[in-house]
């Protein structure tokens, strides 16, 4: 196990910068994913640990160790790829072993080795198959195998499930996570998947634009987003954003309804412009109140409806915004009817409309 530091990276292509002085700690046996659109540095962060992209400016330390000029086999770890790069013409279990050979173990416990990893990853009965007559959870699962057998003390993931379908990637997905909590290895994980983001990471890391946006646990993400950004990214559908002016603890939205917040909610002292943000399963129909939180209703145009087994996320119109609720199943309005929806107001988030910082 390890500890990785990375302090003022920094990474640019010629004039172009892409990675903007990150500061971070992922700590022994941590699972850390880092998340963002396209484009945000996040596979550069990535290739910089595994000693793939050169650094710009800063210091990276792998076990207390500073490793900026150290070369990728000499960091002593393993890394997933999105493409599996498995060898066609070798067995799995050749393929697994690949790296135990190059490094000179002999062939006897390097056979060991192979089995204990292909039983982890129930890949035993499929030892003697090449790659073309495997599925592709089944070749991931093996690109895997290879770098769990080298016992690196650092594994990084570069976006290892985009190339699977929905169904493969919930498998692999659960695997990682169960392999995670059996080992105990310190990971780094990359992805533009939100949803791989918040189910397998302890902290997540979310990027925005070569820099870091927020960094913190998926609840705290989710709960608690720091900015506009981070409410918009994590969370899915969507968070609804609505303009406001907000003052006291009135919240008078532009076609005029008003939404007031409940009491141990910090009154906004002086009247400002707000963005006012609300998750989908917090604007919702009148079956789906409870009586512990408290609700105030929200008018809007129906657009439609699209069901999701015992869901039903309902599209409305407010004012030229789209937002989304989270309904009962059986909610069935009128097209192009007025609906009256209810808002959660005790977990509302604010964000003020000239930074995009929560209030």
């Amino acid at each position: 196990m390890v500890n990785v530091s990375l302090r003022g990276l920094k990474k640019s292509y010629g004039s172009v910068a892409v990675v903007h002085g990150v500061d971070l700690d992922v700590y022994d046996g941590e699972f850390i994913v880092l998340v963002g659109p396209s484009g945000c540095g996040k596979s550069t962060i990535l290739r910089m640990i595994a000693g793939l992209e050169g650094i710009t400016d800063g210091e990276l330390s792998i076990a207390d160790r500073v490793v900026n000029h150290l070369g990728a086999k000499d960091r002593n770890l393993a890394m997933v790829f999105q493409d599996y790069a498995l060898y066609p013409h070798m067995t799995v279990a050749d393929n697994i072993g690949f790296g135990l050979k190059m490094h000179g173990i002999p062939a006897g416990e390097r056979t060991q080795r192979v089995k204990e990893v292909a039983e982890l990853l129930q890949l035993t009965p499929y030892l003697d198959r090449k790659p073309r007559a495997l599925s592709g959870g089944q070749r991931q699962r093996v690109a895997m195998g290879r770098a769990l057998s080298r016992s690196a003390q650092l594994f990084l993931f570069d976006e290892p499930l985009s190339n699977l379908d929905a169904k493969l990637r919930t498998e692999v997905r659960t695997q990682i996570k169960l392999l995670h909590q059996k080992l105990q290895m310190t990971s780094i994980f990359v992805t533009h998947d939100q949803t791989e983001a918040m189910t397998l990471a302890d902290r997540i890391v979310c990027l925005e634009g070569g820099r870091i946006a927020q960094i913190g646990t998926p609840e705290e993400l989710y709960n608690f987003p720091r900015n506009i950004f981070v409410a918009t990214f994590i969370g899915s559908p969507q968070i609804n954003l609505l303009e406001a002016e907000g003052h006291g603890r009135t919240l008078t939205l532009r076609d005029g309804q008003v939404l007031e917040m409940p009491s141990d909610i910090a009154a906004l002292e002086q009247k400002r412009p707000v963005h006012l943000a609300i998750r989908p399963e917090d604007l919702t129909d009148e079956s789906r109140k409870n009586s512990t939180d408290i609700f105030q209703p929200l008018d809007m145009d129906y657009l439609l409806a699209e069901t999701v087994g015992s869901d039903t996320f309902v599209i409305g119109e407010l004012d030229g915004t789209r937002l989304t609720a989270r309904c009962a199943s059986t909610m069935r309005p009128d097209l192009g009817s007025r609906i009256r929806l209810h808002v959660n107001v005790g977990r509302l988030h604010l964000f003020d409309r000239e930074t995009s910082l929560r209030i």
